[in-house]
């Protein structure tokens, strides 16, 4: 059954169409900030789920000590809406980069993140752009097998070779660690601080992150910051992760019902341009709140194949929808804007600023 909000979306805005609950937002906003102040540590919201500088001065407002991005593209967006203290937690390597970094830099406090020499040795270029020192964190692998140094041993050395280079300021240590690896983060990075103060260098940032990671808010001992990102939004990946509820779900995906060719099975408007095919590991590719049994099958690219087989209650043609996405990040950089809403109210629309901004 269709809602009267929902009616009204798809009237105003037509579907798929991604609407954010204000209400939730904020709430969302103020629980994060105040589980930082509780922890004793500092919130450095990433900005990669919402991409709005708007919806980035309310994190400041609330009390965020500055922003984290990603990519220079999307850092360079927030710095022209006046967003200072930003963190780019990514290796930018190429003269491109370093131009466009040193240009940043020379207008707003930027750190960069580096795990290599190869991008410790292209950093210089950007601070002598700039005029002036950029701060530069080790980035640590503690566990997630992603980006990151894999041993103190490493951490220490390319500190040094930070600290050694003209322009760079090394500035501390930012991590990723699992939800269950905190011991071994802890062990890494002591071992780490130890090894650079024996070279007379100290750690002013240690960032750690994750939004699945609230329930180890603090853990880390000299830890000074968290990066928190899908927590403004939430999905069902941090609804499975048990650190947030349906309720703290502020973006739903409307989207209507176009054809119901078999008793079981069904066609949604929303297919993989829309909802991503990131499942998150997840059964399916989104919750449909009107239809919890229903299961969002699989897609092709402007069809979400619905299988009703569980489903106690089944939409009709022309039904509208409600969807809390997998993976909500990748679901709002396929869209252009968002639409607001209060209880009932549409409100307005906000443009996903930095949509697209990969490089």
């Amino acid at each position: 059954m269709t809602t009267p909000l929902a009616a009204k979306i798809a009237r105003e805005y037509g579907t798929p169409c991604a609407v954010i609950d204000m209400d939730r937002v904020e709430r969302n906003i103020a629980r994060i900030q105040a589980a930082c102040d509780q922890a004793g540590v500092a919130n450095r919201p990433h900005i990669k789920t919402h991409k709005n500088p708007t919806l980035a001065q309310l994190q400041v407002k609330a009390g965020a000590m500055g922003i984290t991005c990603q990519k220079l593209g999307e850092a360079e967006i927030m710095a022209d809406a006046g967003i200072d203290n930003i963190l780019i937690s990514y290796n930018l390597l190429g003269d491109e980069k370093m131009a466009r970094l040193g240009a940043l830099q020379g207008k707003t406090n930027v750190t960069v993140a580096a795990d290599n020499s190869v991008v410790v040795g292209d950093l210089p270029k950007a601070a002598a752009a700039s005029g002036r020192p950029l701060s530069v964190v080790v980035e640590c692998d503690t566990g997630r097998k992603r980006a990151g140094v894999e041993t103190p041993a490493e951490a220490i050395a390319l500190a040094r070779e930070i600290a050694g280079s003209k322009g760079l300021s090394f500035a501390g240590f930012m991590l990723y660690p699992t939800e269950t690896g905190w011991a071994d983060a802890q062990k890494f990075y002591d071992e780490a601080l130890a090894g650079v103060r024996a070279h007379g260098l100290d750690a002013t940032i240690v960032s750690t992150g994750g939004t699945p990671n609230l329930k180890n808010l603090g853990k880390l001992k000299g830890g000074t910051e968290h990066r928190f990102g899908t927590y403004i939004y939430n999905d069902r990946m941090q609804v499975a992760a048990g650190v947030a509820t349906w309720d703290d779900c502020a973006l739903h995906i409307y989207s209507t019902v176009v054809s119901r060719a078999g008793p079981e099975r069904g066609i949604l408007d929303a297919g993989s341009k829309t909802l991503t095919s990131d499942t998150g590991g997840l059964e399916g590719h989104g919750l449909i709140l009107e239809h919890p049994e229903a299961r969002i099958a699989r897609f092709a690219e402007e069809h979400g194949f619905l299988d009703l087989s569980r489903s106690n209650t089944r939409p009709g043609v022309g039904d509208v929808v409600r969807i809390v996405p997998n993976h909500v990040c990748v679901v709002v950089n396929m869209m252009d804007e968002v639409v607001m809403v209060r209880g009932d109210e549409i409100i307005g629309t906000l443009p996903v600023a930095a949509r697209g901004k990969l490089r």
